[in-house]
């Protein structure tokens, strides 16, 4: 693991690495980076989009006064031995090159943010896998919208959608920042999604932003549901009681809420959170799999506009 810390006898932010390049130390760097609890991980893969996931991480750290751990995982590994220099070629070679893209992920957050504490570890493997893996007790996971897999992510946001239904810790996918002084919009479902509002509450609080909690009444198009009192009923209780619990958890901040009619549930949601700077929802994966994502995720997470917040817990 090559592990990254402000150079203090610097004091501009530099960071320098520390440790053996090249070495395979899979299994240690994989347990560094699970050792390194509370904090938020950010995967970079050298894309513009992975670097907007990278700098919306290191703001969210400071909000939250967490520490930030900038991870790439290198594929290399997986399509050849060779990975050392060229002869005769210095700094060259395709661990050298992870490497750099690790460095370059580490100094996009230290230039966002001077003076949050950063950390950055070169993993080797399959990014959805690995970042799954040591997402155990990490304070949040973020992403890119467009995976981490480069070339060989053959479908879009594949990675993305994998660590939705696998990470053991709330997954924050970034697509632009476009309203970075909205409401932080928090999806309810009859259940009242606690581990969702929680997240809303935290992530709102550090923001010092106001919280909307919604709750979708669904009608399905083309008939009249005959207990629509009753569920109109059942749907304003489940709202009240996510807004009171959202005001205990987090009393130093707005809340209101908002019952949304629709025939679509992911579309009222796209819709309430057309100007939100992040919407949170539960992952809602059913059935004999936990490792499946529900769909109304799957469509908020495809359409969305900006950063999606997808609530996960360990099992």
């Amino acid at each position: 693991m090559d592990s990254w810390n402000q150079d203090e006898t610097k004091g501009q932010g530099r960071q320098r690495a520390e440790g053996p390049a090249g070495e395979d130390r899979s299994d240690e760097e994989r347990s560094q980076v699970m050792q390194d609890a509370g904090s938020i991980v950010a995967g970079y893969d050298g894309s513009d989009g992975a670097a907007a996931a990278v700098r919306w991480a290191a703001r969210h750290a400071r909000a939250t006064n967490c520490a930030l751990h900038v991870v790439h995982c290198s594929l290399w590994q997986l399509l050849t031995r060779h990975l050392g220099p060229v002869p005769g070629v210095s700094g060259s070679g395709l661990e050298q090159s992870a490497q750099a893209v690790l460095e370059e992920g580490v100094s996009h957050a230290a230039a966002e943010v001077p003076g949050v504490q950063i950390r950055g570890t070169l993993l080797h493997g399959l990014p959805a896998q690995l970042l799954a893996e040591i997402s155990g007790g990490k304070r949040m996971l973020v992403v890119g919208s467009r995976g981490l897999g480069g070339f060989l992510g053959l479908l879009v946001g594949s990675v993305s959608l994998e660590l939705a239904a696998t990470a053991t810790c709330p997954v924050a996918v970034i697509r632009e920042d476009t309203h970075p002084g909205g409401p932080v919009v928090a999806a309810v479902d009859a259940s009242g999604s606690p581990s969702a509002l929680e997240d809303a509450c935290a992530v709102a609080s550090g923001w010092h932003a106001r919280l909307t909690v919604v709750h979708v009444h669904h009608e399905p198009a083309g008939y009249t549901r005959l207990d629509g009192k009753e569920a109109a009923a059942g749907a304003r209780e489940v709202l009240e009681s996510a807004v009171d619990r959202a005001r205990t958890l987090a009393p130093n901040i707005s809340v209101d809420g908002r019952i949304l009619t629709d025939s679509s549930v992911p579309h009222a949601i796209l819709q309430a959170a057309s100007e939100a700077r992040i919407v949170v929802l539960g992952s809602q994966g059913r059935g004999i799999l936990r490792e499946t994502i529900g769909s109304t995720a799957h469509a908020v997470l495809h359409h969305a506009h900006g950063p999606v917040l997808i609530s996960r817990r360990g099992a």
